[in-house]
């Protein structure tokens, strides 16, 4: 059976495994916190299951630890930065504390970022931006395997490419949109495959291309050493979305696209990332928009609750329910994904509780 874990707890088992393979004290806290976080707002998909693939692409030389954001240029409202192949978490808050620095001085900067590991939840960086006032954009390239099928294919060709944008509103909790452009993001497949559950129907195709409900053909190579594919979410619209974002998070900032064969044994994940960073203040529009934001919200929110809705929400409540549900209540991990994670530690000789 599942078993719920204190926030705590979860933060100090990941962080020393974290340091048993190579990473700072520093370091190991950033990333720890980062997918706990991911875990307390429901997002389970980026959270401590991800350990055990930072592990691996560690030991196979992917991932390095340690590693600092590299500025390549930087022109004030313009910066091409590369990730060096670091821990996302932490690349990703060096790079946005740059961009949201030179946005606030100029008004505005439009930042790419290319070659660092898994960024993890791109809600996060949204949100250390909306935490300043500004207005956040983000689009996503995933190269590691292609999972995901293009609309009117058969096939996986791209990953799960994620588009985020982070508003604030003033007084209120920001709008806070962070979703994967495939109808499901791949860890939840890797979530519903370790508990044993099939998903729904339209989300998934197998290795011959046939739809199915079997979370495996996205996780574990099947009879014929292939992969199934998720489906993109909105069907052509979310399809060009997903385009969009290798296009922009990868060819423009120079992060590279996917366009190869699949290496099933490759653990190694990498982002790249455009982000466009607004401080309101600096716009001649600065009253009208906090005026106009709230009366806008107010009057979705002020409309009546379709049948099985308690109400009418705005990107980023949900989140932020369960994160005080589970903060309470602890993070439920099913006993698959806890094997993985102390498996993980073994590996670097650190033993965990068993649940």
């Amino acid at each position: 059976m599942p078993t719920h874990h204190r926030a705590e707890d979860l933060r100090s088992h990941v962080a020393t495994v974290l340091r048993a393979a190579g990473s700072s004290q520093k370091e190991a806290a950033t990333v720890a916190e980062n997918l706990v976080e991911a875990n307390l707002r429901g997002h389970d998909s980026h959270g401590v299951g991800m350990l055990p693939r930072y592990v691996e692409a560690v030991l196979e030389g992917g991932l390095k630890p340690n590693s600092n954001v590299n500025i390549r240029m930087d022109t004030g409202t313009l910066l091409n930065l590369d990730g060096q192949r670091g821990y996302g978490q932490v690349i990703g808050e060096q790079s946005m504390q740059l961009g949201m620095d030179r946005a606030k001085q100029h008004g505005s900067c439009i930042m790419t970022l290319g070659n660092t590991h898994h960024l993890g939840r791109i809600g996060h960086f949204a949100e250390m931006a909306v935490a300043q006032g500004l207005v956040s954009l983000h689009f996503v390239n995933v190269l590691s395997r292609p999972v995901v099928a293009p609309f009117g294919g058969a096939d996986g060709r791209y990953g799960t490419n994620p588009c985020c944008i982070g508003i604030p509103l003033v007084g209120r909790p920001p709008f806070l949109l962070d979703f994967a452009t495939s109808r499901v993001a791949q860890g939840k497949m890797r979530v519903a495959y370790n508990e044993g559950q099939q998903v729904s129907p339209g989300t998934l195709i197998d290795e011959h291309g046939r739809p199915t409900t079997d979370p495996a053909v996205v996780v574990v190579p099947q009879s014929n050493g292939l992969f199934g594919a998720l489906m993109a979410f909105g069907e052509h619209k979310g399809y060009g979305l997903a385009v969009a974002c290798e296009l922009l998070g990868g060819a423009l900032t120079g992060g590279g696209t996917w366009h190869k064969p699949t290496d099933p044994g490759v653990r190694t994940v990498l982002n790249g990332m455009l982000t466009i960073l607004i401080d309101p203040t600096k716009l001649a529009t600065q009253v009208s928009f906090e005026e106009e934001a709230l009366a806008f919200v107010d009057w979705l929110q002020a409309g009546p609750a379709a049948p099985g809705f308690d109400a009418v929400q705005i990107a980023g409540e949900p989140e932020r329910v369960t994160r005080a549900q589970r903060d309470m209540e602890g993070i439920q991990i099913d006993n698959a994904t806890w094997r993985e994670i102390v498996a993980a530690g073994k590996k670097f000789n650190v033993e965990m509780p068993h649940q």
